[in-house]
Formats: C-alpha cells, sequence, structure tokens
C-alpha cells in the first residue's frame, strides 16, 4: 500500500468531522472538488472506502471511523508541535475553536473579547454557538463550554462564572391578568415557556429548592424552545413564564419590563465550566485562551 500523503488524511479529518464536503473545503480553503479528488486518491491508496455519501449526506464508514478515532488525537497533536513554537515569535497565534450555549457565550466570553483582541492580536477565536453537547474531539473544537454537573470525567476543566441562579419571569401585564405562583406547584396553572433539551430532545423539569425540600416541576408549555435568548424574548412578548439565568434578565427586571417570582425557591447551581481533552500536549493558542477567560480565586 503507498503511504498517503498527511494532506489526504487531513482532508478525510475534515470531511468525516464536518460531515459534509462543503463545511470541510471552507475549513481548509479549498474547492469542494478539490477535496473529493483528494479523497479518492485516499481512498484507493488504502484500497478501502472511508466515507459513505449521498447527495445530501457524508459519514463515515465503519473503517472510516476506525481511522477517525486515530487521527484526531494525532492531528492534534501536530497541532500542538506547531503551535508550541509561537514560544519564538512575539506571542501565542493560531485558531482557537470554542463550542458553547449562548447564555455562556454571553457571561464568560465576550466579557473577555477586547482584551482578547487587544493583548493577543495572533489569536482568532472562532465561537459556534450550540445549545446540544457536541462531541468537541470528532468535531473539531478545541474546548467546550457547558455547565459544571453536565462535564463528563475524561475531561479537563477550568471553571469560567461563580455559581448562577435561576429567575422565573414574566412580564407585569401577564401577572396582572393571571396572578402570580406563589408555589413551584401553581405553575402547573399558567403558561409557561417550556425548554428542550436540544442533545437528547427531553423537555427539561423546572428545578426548585428550599431548604431541604428539592422538587422539578413538569410545566405546561404552549411554546417550547431550544434557546434561552428567544425564552426570554417569548416573557417579553407576553406569552408567559419563562426560567432564565439572572444575568440574562437583569436588565429587563431592572426596567420593569420583567417582573421575578418565586426568587425563594431559586437556589444556587454550579456555574459554567471550560473543558479540553485531557492530553498532554494542546497549543499555546488555547492555554492562553483559557487563562483569559478562567474565574480568578
Amino acid at each position: 500500500m503507498k503511504k498517503p500523503e498527511l494532506s489526504g488524511l487531513a482532508a478525510f479529518v475534515a470531511i468525516a468531522s464536518e460531515r459534509s464536503f462543503r463545511r470541510a473545503a471552507a475549513r481548509l480553503g479549498v474547492t469542494p472538488p478539490t477535496l473529493t479528488h483528494t479523497l479518492r486518491e485516499l481512498e484507493a491508496q488504502v484500497g478501502i472506502r472511508l466515507l459513505n455519501r449521498t447527495t445530501r449526506n457524508v459519514s463515515p464508514t465503519e473503517a472510516g471511523e476506525h481511522l477517525l478515532a486515530q487521527l484526531v488525537p494525532a492531528f492534534t497533536d501536530i497541532d500542538a508541535a506547531l503551535e508550541s513554537l509561537n514560544v519564538f515569535r512575539e506571542g501565542p497565534r493560531g485558531l482557537v475553536r470554542i463550542n458553547a450555549p449562548r447564555s455562556a457565550i454571553d457571561l464568560a466570553i465576550v466579557p473577555h473579547l477586547e482584551r482578547l483582541a487587544c493583548e493577543y492580536p495572533g489569536i482568532t477565536l472562532e465561537v459556534v454557538a450550540d445549545e446540544g453537547f457536541a462531541n468537541i474531539v470528532e468535531q473539531g473544537f478545541d474546548a467546550g463550554i457547558r455547565l459544571g454537573e453536565d462535564l463528563h470525567n475524561d475531561m479537563r476543566a477550568v471553571r469560567l462564572t461563580p455559581d448562577l441562579r435561576f429567575a422565573i419571569v414574566a412580564t407585569p401585564d401577564y401577572f396582572q391578568r393571571h396572578g402570580e405562583p406563589m408555589h413551584p406547584q401553581d405553575l402547573l396553572q399558567h403558561r409557561c415557556i417550556g425548554w428542550r433539551k436540544a442533545s437528547s430532545g427531553e423537555r427539561y423539569k423546572w428545578a426548585f429548592q428550599q431548604g431541604e425540600q428539592r422538587f422539578s416541576v413538569a410545566v405546561n408549555s404552549p411554546l417550547i424552545l431550544d434557546d434561552g435568548r428567544m425564552m426570554v424574548q417569548a416573557a417579553l412578548a407576553h406569552v408567559g413564564i419563562a426560567f432564565a439565568i439572572e444575568q440574562e434578565v437583569e436588565e429587563h427586571l431592572a426596567s420593569g419590563r420583567l417582573r421575578r417570582v418565586l426568587n425563594d425557591w431559586c437556589a444556587p447551581f454550579t456555574g459554567f465550566y471550560l473543558y479540553y481533552p485531557n492530553r498532554r500536549n494542546h497549543s499555546v493558542a488555547l492555554s492562553t485562551v483559557i487563562e483569559l477567560l478562567r474565574l480568578p480565586t
């Protein structure tokens, strides 16, 4: 078997990770026809089909999945080795890709963007908003951000925010017409804006705690969303009662556009963490971003 070139293997990893020739081509800076030709050459060299492809879908074959699992960490190590050369330049350089929910982007990334741009002009930060639980390794991300309770044990993690709290909110007009819930169970008599987890498709049950009492409520939802910002906008449109992280609604509460209820039942929960593969080597650019975003101790 003729030994494949590194460029062909890189093309395969990009296509298999993106599940799309178009997106992979954009990621590598080549045209889709060029990428198709490169993949065909690679498959001819190894003598086995690596990808199943139709007009709409691209997915690895069993052999392709096996090869992908071996190549992803290898290319990560290569990238880290190349990035380590940045110590001989004037500052860290390179691309850092992060997958995070929108609320985490607002709370943990946006406040640091000005400093990143001013102090580290050689770093390009790409942030992809995702409410699900992406496989950051397979999809080519350097790191992800999730709540502490959702972290995987095989990942390193760095805390980005202090503990957070949810706020149960609606417009004053809604409460005037429908009354205010005095106990979490009263929410069953109200229109509540539901949230469905993008990763599992599971409807989220609103969790409450007061002292030793802990329980969850499967609220009635005329509207179900998978995005926190949309839930706040729906509440502002008088659709019903929403739950949101406090910081996402503090301006609306201060202006009186939203009113908060059941405050005593909303206990703190673990905040956001940045997580990344538990490997020995990672890029200087990623290390710089981690330290920039890290919550001071």
